[in-house]
């Protein structure tokens, strides 16, 4: 194997590769990356078992052929090559990489021993590459990142003809958005449970492209698997077999308040006052006809107030919030204009943005018990 390579794109494609690969490999090739040369293009594969993932890149290629070699080194190094064109070629049990004056010499492992990647399930759609990003981002704040509760790590995905529900919860905070996309089929219905962590990073890392194409196997249930494509990128990831709670009935059919509010201003002062609550301690917001006053702390840590201008509606209210996942969801929201919900003092307020005039994305938040 030999080939010529720019420098960017060789380590855009080992990095986008990387993300696939365990921190702490069960076996040692799990910890390789694959490189493959067939033509003109190099093929880059990662895979433990769980995800996987493929990049392609277009070389000037002298011989083809294939080779494994550490991933987490490879990308070290391919992110402070030079910036000239990278030769890469195979001599025996070892890789050289050559870039300028720079050279580094690899050992490889055995390629026979690597596992078979997932073939790509089968096409269910295409979504806009860019509000997939956003969606996906929006709704992945609110997943659990306790492994013990598997059904809370992951982000459920909800397809119902045209339209895309996305939902994460962690049991203190529920987030779910609306979008568009086009299926494959015209009456689609699936429902799966994807790892939180690895949605969000194809998402993100896919959403410089026009279009993601989403596929799904199995049906989308037990066993199944689910993966993601955009332009010279792909990634496979086992599905969570595990049931997701039913969210639908906690959302309040109304209301008894509302609080309009500016989402700059607001963040900032949640910021400032949440500096004297301790680690569990929520921030206080007292609201009432025109104002807004956030408090936290108390006379043995320090106290905070902070008064705002908000456009309330409803009965004078007291909540208290855990300060991290209120600015987790004012993060999320995408609006300079927001509105806060409320029934009660003791249950869910839901957040929403106002700016597109489209309740697609909300953000339900449990209230935090005040002291005294």
């Amino acid at each position: 194997m030999k080939f010529r390579i720019e420098r960017d794109a060789f380590a855009d494609a080992v990095a986008w590769t990387a993300r696939s690969l365990p921190a702490r490999p069960t076996a040692p090739v799990l910890g390789g990356m694959l490189h493959e040369v067939d033509g003109s293009t190099l093929t880059l594969s990662g895979f433990d078992y769980e995800v996987s993932a493929q990049a392609e890149v277009e070389v000037h290629a002298a011989a083809g052929g294939r080779a494994l070699v550490s991933g987490r080194l490879l990308t070290d190094i391919t992110r402070m090559l030079p910036p000239h064109p990278v030769d890469v070629s195979v001599e025996g049990p070892r890789v050289t990489i050559a870039c300028g004056s720079t050279r580094f010499t690899l050992p490889t492992m055995p390629v026979e021993d690597y596992p078979t990647l997932p073939s790509m399930p089968r096409t269910a759609g295409v979504v806009d590459a860019a509000q997939f990003a956003q969606a996906v981002q929006q709704v992945a704040v609110a997943a659990g990142r306790d492994d013990t509760l598997p059904m809370l790590t992951g982000v459920r995905l909800e397809i119902e003809g045209e339209q895309l529900r996305l939902a994460a919860t962690d049991r203190y905070r529920l987030a779910v958005r609306e979008l568009l996309w086009k299926p494959e089929q015209a009456d689609m219905s699936v429902q799966v449970l994807i790892p939180a962590r690895t949605i969000a990073d194809a998402a993100k890392t896919l959403g410089g492209g026009s279009d993601v194409t989403l596929a799904l196997s199995n049906g989308g249930a037990g066993e199944g698997m689910m993966g993601f494509a955009g332009p010279g990128r792909r990634t496979t990831t086992r599905l969570l077999d595990a049931e997701f709670p039913r969210y639908r009935s906690l959302f309040p059919s109304e209301w008894t308040s509302t609080a309009d509010l500016s989402v700059g201003p607001f963040v900032e002062a949640v910021k400032r006052v949440a500096l004297v609550a301790d680690r569990g301690m929520p921030v206080r917001l007292d609201l009432a006809d025109g104002g807004l006053t956030l408090t936290a702390g108390g006379d043995d840590e320090g106290r905070a107030e902070e008064q705002l201008e908000v456009a309330y509606t409803g009965e004078p209210l007291t909540i208290g919030f855990n300060p991290g996942y209120l600015l987790d969801g004012l993060g999320a929201v995408h609006s300079t204009t927001a509105r806060i919900s409320f029934t009660s003092a003791g249950k869910p307020a839901v957040l929403t943005g106002l700016d597109d005039g489209v309740a697609d994305y909300r953000y339900l938040l449990m209230p935090v018990r005040l002291p005294g």
